[in-house]
């Protein structure tokens, strides 16, 4: 079967594996079947216990599709410690899958867009069977304008709460009442402006501390919530920290990405 996907973007060792590979070329000769993962998460299984099912969609970040999909990446320093490692976005054959569903989303659009509804509509309906709340992450390991992409799946399912993690400060989606933003702090000096621009929106904010144990109670002068407990941030007021703890190779990070609260009292 015939690759059908253009990898002339890819990094080379990562090209020749897929061509090389009989299990991977032949992935990379379909389209995928599903596209929102529903108990892949921890937290979001969490989600579960309150009443609430999120399906998630998990791609690649940054430029490792071969198109930059986090704009604001390297000035927030977060490619360096991004959480597409932690758990099993560290397996290979994890990593394939969501390259797959990137490369799908860069290069069949409208395809993408039809399995993305009937992947919904699956949430829905199972949400609806068991009397849960159906809520949908898009950007799962990504921050993508869906505001501009797919502006019309927001009124598709009003009964759908749609929430997504971004470092974009100024998207514009006001407009849409069933998509909340919590925005993603960085403590890098570069990325500082954005950071009071969304504090200064009212946004939540999203701060990765280097310590579970020593999460303090406030943060940016602001009170600090638990932001691991669940993964259900619309539930979350505006105007505060969600703290969360790194994963991943983010627990050695140092760009100031994630914050180090090694001395910070509790």
């Amino acid at each position: 079967m015939d690759i059908i996907y253009d990898l002339s973007k890819l990094p080379k060792e990562l090209r020749e594996t897929i061509e090389n590979s009989p299990k991977y070329s032949r992935w990379f000769s379909e389209f995928p079947t599903k596209l929102l993962g529903i108990d892949s998460n921890a937290k979001t299984v969490k989600g579960q216990k309150k009443n609430v099912l999120t399906g998630i969609l998990y791609g690649i970040p940054h430029t490792g599709s071969g198109i930059n999909m986090c704009s604001m990446a390297v000035i927030a320093e977060c490619h360096i410690a991004c959480l597409v490692t932690a758990g099993r976005g560290a397996m290979l054959n994890v990593f394939m899958g969501r390259l797959r569903k990137t490369l799908f989303l860069q290069q069949y659009p409208k395809e993408f867009k039809i399995l993305l509804v009937k992947d919904i509509n699956k949430i829905g309906t199972r949400s609806n069977n068991k009397n849960m709340v159906p809520m949908v992450r898009l950007n799962g390991t990504f921050d993508y304008r869906w505001e501009v992409f797919f502006p019309e799946i927001f009124k598709m399912f009003p009964e759908v709460q749609f929430y997504d993690y971004t470092k974009i400060p100024n998207r514009k989606t006001k407009h849409i009442p069933n998509y909340d933003l919590t925005f993603s702090y960085s403590g890098v000096k570069e990325y500082q402006p954005y950071v009071k621009q969304a504090i200064a929106n009212g946004m939540r904010i999203a701060v990765v501390f280097k310590h579970k144990d020593r999460i303090p109670a406030k943060f940016l002068d602001m009170e600090c919530v638990d932001g691991d407990n669940s993964d259900i941030r619309p539930y979350d007021p505006h105007g505060v920290v969600v703290a969360l703890y790194a994963k991943g190779k983010a627990v050695n990070d140092t760009s100031g990405f994630v914050v180090d609260n090694t001395f910070m009292g509790v």
